[in-house]
C-alpha cells in the first residue's frame, strides 16, 4: 500500500497538536505507512483554500477544518 500523505494546518495552537497526535494515533490504529506533516504558514493554508484552522488534509484533499476530528473520526477517512 502506498504511504499516505496527512497535512495538519494551523498556527501550531493546542488544538492543532491534538489534531495532529488525533490524526498519528489513528494511522497507528490502522497500521497505515503515512507522512504526517504540519503546515503554519498562513499563506500556504490560505492557498489551499483553508480560512478557519485546525484543518486537516490527506493525500492533498481537505476533509476537516474548523475543528479537532477524534481518532475514530479519522480512521473510516484514511480508509478511503
Amino acid at each position: 500500500m502506498d504511504t499516505v500523505k496527512i497535512e495538519i494546518l494551523g498556527t501550531g495552537c493546542k488544538k492543532c497538536q491534538q489534531l495532529e497526535e488525533n490524526a498519528k494515533q489513528a494511522v497507528a490504529n490502522l497500521n497505515l505507512t503515512a507522512e504526517v506533516a504540519h503546515i503554519t504558514d498562513p499563506v500556504e493554508i490560505a492557498m489551499r483554500g483553508v480560512m478557519s484552522t485546525p484543518a486537516m488534509t490527506i493525500n492533498g484533499k481537505v476533509v476537516s477544518k474548523g475543528q479537532v476530528i477524534s481518532t475514530e473520526q479519522i480512521q473510516p477517512l484514511l480508509q478511503r
